[in-house]
């Protein structure tokens, strides 16, 4: 359980109802290692560990996320055609497991008609809060209107009523949590810190299983370049990046 605080105490009730709505503790103030705090600007993950990385929030209309989307290089970009952008001019995508939101932005500003789904009522809370801010935002609230946000473990699509879509995906994107042997440059602050709260996704195997049966088209899965095949399922091809690669499994 995660403890949420207000950095004004005008924001005290505002910080009360997140708290109810995602069943966190509201405290007036937090010395735990990982808390959430909301601010006159945003909803942030703060950690308290010596020389622990600056608060963590989502952003889509600044930083890394705007130059992403103004020079990423448009549908030519691998994750692009991972996806089929390329072929595909409006997909439907459903970014089962979508974190901080970046790839499941990506796509809808190459629009794309995205759902992103989170299971995790942290994640959920600081996505919540970056599509509230964002649909006020006039450079890309059109593109925020292609986004919506559908809390609910992507596992139960098949049996449970309140993760049920309005419309089968075409595309099922998949990025799960990947173990962190160690610390390193290349392990960004929002990785480690998520994966502090949340720990790995265990259950990828089982999730792509399921994203088989109920993507129209394809199936793409992100991997560090060197991780075994999910349920070492071999895909119909393999885009490979510096880093990491792309599954793509053709239904």
């Amino acid at each position: 359980m995660i403890t949420i605080t207000a950095s004004d105490q005008d924001l005290t009730e505002q910080a009360k109802k997140i708290a109810q709505q995602w069943g966190f503790i509201f405290s007036p103030s937090c010395q735990d290692p990982f808390s959430l705090q909301l601010t006159p600007q945003h909803l942030q993950l703060v950690q308290s560990y010596k020389h622990s990385p600056g608060p963590i929030y989502i952003d889509f209309s600044s930083g890394q996320i705007a130059h992403r989307r103004l020079f990423g290089g448009g549908k030519g970009q691998a994750i692009a055609k991972a996806v089929g952008l390329n072929k595909l001019p409006y997909p439907v995508i459903l970014d089962a497991t979508a974190g901080m939101g970046k790839d499941a932005f990506v796509f809808a500003s190459l629009g794309a008609r995205v759902t992103l789904m989170e299971r995790s009522p942290i994640s959920a809370a600081l996505l919540t809060d970056a599509l509230q801010r964002a649909s006020l935002d006039n450079n890309i609230s059109e593109i925020i209107k292609r986004m919506d946000f559908v809390y609910g473990d992507a596992r139960l699509l098949e049996s449970d009523e309140t993760t049920t879509l309005n419309e089968k995906p075409d595309v099922i994107y998949l990025d799960p949590m990947f173990p962190h042997r160690k610390k390193s440059a290349l392990v960004k602050k929002e990785m480690l810190a998520f994966q502090s709260l949340i720990g790995d996704d265990n259950d990828s195997n089982e999730l792509l299983n399921i994203s088989r049966q109920q993507a129209k088209k394809r199936v793409v899965v992100k991997r560090p370049i060197k991780a075994p095949y999910l349920d070492n399922q071999k895909p119909s091809l393999s885009m490979n990046m510096k880093k990491h690669r792309f599954d793509i499994y053709f239904v």
